[in-house]
């Protein structure tokens, strides 16, 4: 059996970070290419929704969720590659795969699989970290719908407890707007990325507003 492992939400300001791992007989690998896998932010959120449905027919799935509370907690010590890389271990630890392949966010993936065997108590697993890896490896792009389509559930369920934030990404100007104007609601206070510099950012800002 061979694996793949892909994020969504590691560079989000608001919810959580998620992880998954796709897991597939090499010999069928070639499924994922006939339903249409790829990189999950190539494909229409409608796709990504299909396409969820359909991988979990053909791969056994693993993730994680990971809450922006426990992130903060984690990067009091962790940066927040070290966090993935944990993740990913306990992720792998609990599958029998042999191979697998993996989305490096290390621009040097190398540096990355290091991070991981750090964490990982079964050695006998072939790691290949790779730069875009969600775009070349089917495996890994249906780890990467997997894996988006879980968050954009996650955020669907906080934007009903706090409001409309669109996407929660720093890049998104509609997600700063709202953070800009709802700072201090307490609702929003456990879904908020703590050590995130936009929001340091934005809080400076708005002391000055003051």
């Amino acid at each position: 059996m061979i694996g793949g492992i892909d994020e969504a939400g590691r560079g989000c300001i608001i919810g959580p970070m998620v992880i998954a791992l796709t897991i597939i007989n090499p010999m069928e690998e070639y499924k994922l290419k006939e339903i249409g896998v790829r990189d999950s932010k190539l494909l229409s959120k409608n796709k990504r929704k299909r396409l969820y449905f359909k991988i979990k027919k053909i791969c056994k799935i693993k993730k994680v969720k990971i809450p922006a509370q426990k992130i903060n907690e984690l990067m009091q010590e962790k940066n927040l590659n070290e966090i993935e890389a944990y993740y990913c271990a306990k992720l792998l630890d609990s599958t029998n795969c042999k191979k697998v392949y993996i989305d490096s966010p290390d621009p040097d993936p190398t540096k990355f699989e290091k991070r991981i065997r750090k964490y990982l108590k079964n050695n006998n697993i072939e790691i290949i970290a790779q730069n875009k890896a969600d775009d070349i490896y089917p495996i890994v792009g249906a780890a990467s719908i997997i894996a988006k389509y879980t968050r954009d559930k996650e955020i669907e369920i906080i934007k009903k407890e706090v409001g409309d934030f669109n996407s929660g990404y720093t890049s998104d100007p509609k997600t700063i707007e709202f953070l800009e104007k709802n700072l201090n609601e307490p609702k929003l206070q456990k879904y908020i990325r703590k050590k995130w510099i936009t929001l340091q950012k934005l809080k400076q800002k708005s002391i000055l507003d003051f």
